[in-house]
């Protein structure tokens, strides 16, 4: 059997974009982090966002039945930690500390962002400690720069044209 730690090392190896995810609507208007976030299929375009249960965002998310992906740039690091957890903040000061739009769901879109992905939660699966979302992607918009901020090593790292 793999150990919980041997998992974290190996996964600390997995680079992966680093997304804030939000939402509003009936039951409230939330954010997070997060990393475990990718493509399903293309017909119809839809993504999955795994969200730890114990997460603030989780009940929030599962009665709005949408949330928006914002994948940062290099320029955005400082939202991560922010919405992640790791700077003692409420939710309003989190959002207050950049500019937000809305698309079609009205969930918040991150200004600038590399790239936002407006979903529909189509469906949940859990395992684990966490809910796997499937999201149908129903607007999309590309940001003004071609650069990404992955998590690798446990840490930040700019990719991309500069």
């Amino acid at each position: 059997m793999v150990s919980k730690s041997a998992y974290r090392d190996a996964m600390s190896r997995f680079g992966a974009a680093v997304n804030v995810i939000t939402s509003d609507g009936v039951a409230g208007r939330c954010g997070f982090t997060a990393s475990a976030v990718c493509s399903v299929t293309d017909e119809p375009p839809t993504l999955l966002v795994c969200i730890n249960r114990n997460s603030d965002s989780h009940p929030i998310i599962t009665a709005n039945k949408v949330l928006c992906v914002n994948t940062l740039s290099p320029a955005q690091q400082e939202l991560s930690p922010l919405f992640g957890g790791q700077v003692e903040c409420n939710p309003e000061m989190r959002f207050a500390a950049a500019s937000w739009d809305v698309l079609e769901t009205g969930s918040p879109v991150l200004a600038d962002a590399t790239v936002t992905f407006d979903c529909r939660v189509s469906g949940i699966t859990e395992i684990g400690t966490h809910s796997v979302m499937f999201c149908e992607v129903v607007a999309l918009r590309q940001g003004p720069t071609p650069e990404a901020l992955i998590y690798f090593g446990r840490d930040y790292h700019p990719v991309g044209r500069r």
